[in-house]
């Protein structure tokens, strides 16, 4: 390990808590920098197009979404093998990984190209996008779909250096993307007049610019990363691919599940108008402020287990766990306090349009009854992740998305007859399907008893 040590950071050592703020604060600042990308697509949208614009990025994004649970998934399993790895001290695991994870990536990047050109109006028809924002969801598709390929790519090179416990290298390829994006965004959409599409341009360049800068970065420093680019070490080796597979595929149906139950609770809304569905958009994007926090202190702790665990550290791995769910219910705290004063004025930063904002008090107290679930879930999930027990992540993910999601919006829509209220609660209250299973496994102990990937 001593030629990549200046990017493998070895989390085994020195205080659990510190690590953690260490860890987490690059992971926040770059998460933030995504979610502000991702919440200036709808603020610019909504502020030069529209209602039928919110409209048709959040329903083509959701989908976009959709689409990259491959990448998510099978990223998460590099980066829970890579930190038991670290934690072993196996520097030819790392390299061989690295090669699998890239070229697994890059492949299924092409075929998902395929899917999204081909189909993203028979989607787009399945969900019942409203007739007003049609043209431009699909437009906002076309242009994702065709740079999918970045997506899959920065997801690959984020994972990797997430495993190898390096926050700040994501934070500066995150950070280069989010200005590109910002400022295409005020181009495209603003002066040129593009659109939904002008936002799907901005975000597909910033992703590509982000990760061309980040292969020629890692390429430089090859020595320090630990991969040597050449063309034969992208060969993709069977025994990393069996673990990528074993841990990815679960993980991307996990994705999966919950974002096709997106899907469906967007079908659901869209039934309710142009205005409930840019509502539902602009409440999405309100809701990501804490879960963005959160999660980034979940991809602390992801890494943070994965390396205790294969060093044997099991009470450095249960502290970890523990300080995670301080910091994560005082951040909720704070959201929670914040939204329940200033519901209208949360909505307002997206559109002025007053049947949007009408509907602003609705979303917003939806979102309060899930929020206590956030610290719980983004504590306890990652853990579970950090362990390599995918089986579990699975159930719990299609608890979630199958069973919870899409079952209790139906029961409080169509059987208790609550309207789209119903939905947006039935929506809500899975969060506590996800969070409460993962809490129990962990308290229980009885992952103890589980073998390691490495």
């Amino acid at each position: 390990m001593a030629n990549q040590k200046s990017m493998v950071t070895d989390l085994t050592k020195g205080g659990v808590f510190s690590n953690l703020v260490r860890l987490a604060l690059p992971f926040m600042l770059s998460n933030l920098l995504q979610m502000l990308y991702s919440m200036i697509d709808m603020i610019v949208v909504g502020q030069y197009v529209g209602s039928t614009g919110l409209s048709a990025v959040t329903i083509s994004s959701q989908i976009i979404m959709l689409m990259t649970t491959i990448a998510t998934g099978f990223a998460s399993a590099g980066q829970v093998l890579i930190s038991q790895q670290v934690g072993s001290k196996d520097s030819g695991g790392i390299k061989n990984t690295i090669g699998t994870l890239f070229s697994t990536l890059l492949i299924m990047a092409a075929a998902m190209t395929v899917v999204g050109l081909a189909l993203h109006a028979p989607m787009l028809r399945l969900l019942q996008v409203p007739q007003e924002s049609f043209s431009q969801a699909a437009d906002y598709m076309l242009v994702c779909s065709g740079g999918i390929v970045f997506t899959y790519g920065y997801n690959s090179i984020s994972a990797i250096l997430r495993g190898m416990g390096d926050g700040k290298r994501p934070l500066v390829f995150i950070g280069i993307a989010s200005l590109v994006n910002v400022a295409l965004d005020l181009l495209f959409v603003g002066p040129m007049g593009l659109q939904a599409a002008g936002a799907a341009w901005a975000t597909i360049i910033a992703q590509a610019v982000s990760f061309f800068i980040s292969i020629v970065y890692l390429y430089r420093e090859r020595e320090a990363f630990g991969f040597d680019f050449h063309p034969n070490s992208f060969r993709i080796h069977k025994n990393i691919l069996s673990i990528l597979l074993r841990l990815g595929l679960p993980a991307a149906l996990q994705h999966s599940a919950i974002s096709i139950s997106m899907l469906f609770i967007n079908g659901f809304i869209n039934v309710y108008g142009l205005a409930a569905s840019a509502a539902f958009g602009v409440g999405r994007r309100v809701e990501m402020i804490p879960t963005t926090l959160t999660n980034s202190v979940s991809m602390a702790v992801s890494a943070m287990v994965g390396q205790n665990m294969a060093a044997g550290e099991v009470k450095r791995s249960k502290q970890t766990v523990y300080y995670a769910l301080c910091v994560n219910v005082s951040v909720t705290l704070v959201a929670f306090v914040c939204f329940a004063i200033w519901p209208r004025g949360m909505f307002s930063i997206f559109t002025q349009d007053e049947s949007v904002l009408g509907l602003s008090g609705l979303l917003m107290t939806t979102i309060l009854i899930g929020m206590p679930a956030f610290p719980i879930m983004q504590a306890f999930n990652p853990f579970i992740q950090g362990i390599g027990n995918a089986r579990l992540s699975l159930i719990i993910g299609l608890m979630d998305g199958v069973v919870a999601r899409i079952g209790l919006c139906l029961l409080f829509e169509q059987v208790l007859h609550m309207g789209m209220f119903g939905v947006l609660l039935g929506y809500t209250l899975a969060t506590y399907v996800t969070a409460i299973p993962a809490m129990v496994y962990f308290l229980s102990g009885i992952w103890k008893k589980r073998k390691l990937l490495v």
